[in-house]
């Protein structure tokens, strides 16, 4: 390990440079986060990662690195944030750290107050256009309010990391800083072991569709993604994850006698969840074009399902495009109405011959689209703060 990754301190001894990674949810089905704090360990860095505990929370199991999951009285809303920032603030100040890694908006405040007041090095990750989310375009006042930090900070960093191209381009031309590309991509998969349909209560005689991913919200198409199921009696839904609209997909499954069609699964550890995901004929990717942060997206769940050999129908979102169009992984909606998705999905396994070509390119895509291809970019920019 390289001796720059060392600090000499007064009694004479060498201590390993500390990384201290700051995000705001409770760590369990964050992997990009994760993955993050695997590459600054190989970095030569000792690592703690920092989070929060919810009542539901999922256990942290031994990651190689240190945790730190606090506790608040708040779960939501500006004083669940304002209450974050601030224990987060007060930990920081009173932990040693060589370096800090802010990831998303709603942790760099701390992060930047700390940095300058103790001197050490800080770099931000935008895993999206923070200010640009339906949470917050049509939440004036709030927005405001995270544009001001954002417009405050940004300006004053020497570089900072974003997930795609698209989103990129914006912060770089409105900041006029570097800004680095990392996809959040993940590690070449390997199975835990097979999970049967038998066994996860699913259907043997139907196509499996699958929509997964932390954020199943507003303006993502999962609404009518159900009301499809309605058109598509040869087939059966899995819906994984959690979201705004969760609760309302449930009650438009309930509405349409759609309880024989779909299946509601909670938050899960990844590897749980790509068992799933390899059972399924379709995954699906929906996200509207209503807002910035929608439209540049690049979601987890694209290469999730590419890394599991299925096939992808998706909304013709520039970057999520770019990525089918050059692997020719699947194809698009044409709109967002139930009878049009229902009507591509049939159409898709009318043709069973570029089905299985697509099948065939998600295995080869998988092995190019890969954390171990992408960490190669992360490697060289943690270098510079060794």
């Amino acid at each position: 390990m390289s001796l720059s990754l060392y600090q000499i301190c007064k009694s004479g001894y060498l201590y390993l440079k500390k990384a201290i990674v700051s995000v705001i949810n409770d760590l369990v089905t964050d992997q990009r986060v994760h993955k993050s704090c695997i590459t600054l360990q190989k970095a030569g860095f000792e690592v703690l990662l920092i989070g929060r505990k919810l009542p539901g929370s999922l256990p942290v199991n031994d990651r190689g690195y240190k945790t730190h999951r606090m506790k608040l009285l708040f779960t939501r809303g500006p004083m669940f944030y304002a209450s974050y920032n601030f224990r987060l603030f007060f930990y920081l100040l009173f932990h040693r750290a060589d370096f800090l890694l802010a990831n998303d908006l709603d942790t760099l405040l701390p992060n930047f107050l700390i940095s300058r007041i103790k001197r050490i090095e800080l770099l931000y990750d935008s895993h999206e256009y923070f200010t640009e989310t339906p949470e917050l375009v049509n939440r004036k006042a709030v927005q405001k309010v995270w544009k001001t930090i954002e417009e405050f900070i940004l300006p004053r960093l020497k570089q900072m990391i974003t997930v795609n191209d698209s989103i990129a381009q914006l912060f770089s031309r409105k900041y006029q800083i570097p800004v680095h590309v990392v996809r959040n991509i993940p590690a070449k998969y390997i199975s835990n072991g097979p999970l049967t349909r038998t066994a996860a209560g699913l259907p043997e005689n139907k196509k499996i569709l699958i929509l997964q991913g932390a954020g199943i919200n507003v303006d993502r198409g999962a609404e009518e993604l159900v009301e499809a199921m309605k058109f598509l009696p040869g087939f059966f839904l899995i819906i994984i994850g959690g979201g705004d609209v969760l609760a309302k997909l449930v009650d438009i499954s309930n509405h349409n006698n759609l309880n024989d069609s779909i299946l509601f699964l909670p938050k899960m550890p990844y590897q749980q969840m790509m068992q799933y995901t390899q059972l399924a004929d379709l995954g699906l990717t929906l996200d509207k074009d209503t807002n910035i942060n929608y439209k540049f997206s690049l979601p987890n769940k694209l290469f999730d399902y590419i890394h599991a050999g299925i096939p992808v129908l998706a909304s013709p979102l520039p970057e999520i495009k770019n990525i089918i169009d050059t692997y020719q992984t699947g194809t698009y909606i044409v709109n967002h109405q139930p009878e049009s998705i229902a009507l591509t999905i049939t159409s898709i396994f009318n043709d069973e011959n570029q089905w299985k070509t697509w099948k065939n390119n998600c295995l080869i895509a998988s092995e190019l689209l890969c954390w171990e291809n992408e960490s190669k970019n992360l490697t060289q920019i943690y270098a510079k703060y060794s």
